[in-house]
């Protein structure tokens, strides 16, 4: 994980079949990522949207 991904671990995802993911966007604050959803779901009704909190531990520490 990038240092910029550490920075906005609030994901907006759009989940595909055979759980597969596409992150649409990245930000710092939840709120942000509601507000962001809020809009898409307005412009794209029928596509399925998600908010996650994207955190991949570091293994730099072992």
């Amino acid at each position: 994980m990038t240092y910029l991904q550490r920075l906005t671990p609030w994901c907006i995802i759009r989940p595909f079949p055979n759980m597969r993911t596409l992150i649409i966007a990245r930000f710092r604050r939840r709120v942000d990522a509601e507000g962001h959803l809020r809009i898409l779901k307005q412009l794209m009704p029928s596509v399925p949207l998600e908010i996650v909190f994207d955190l991949i531990p570091d293994n730099s520490d072992n």
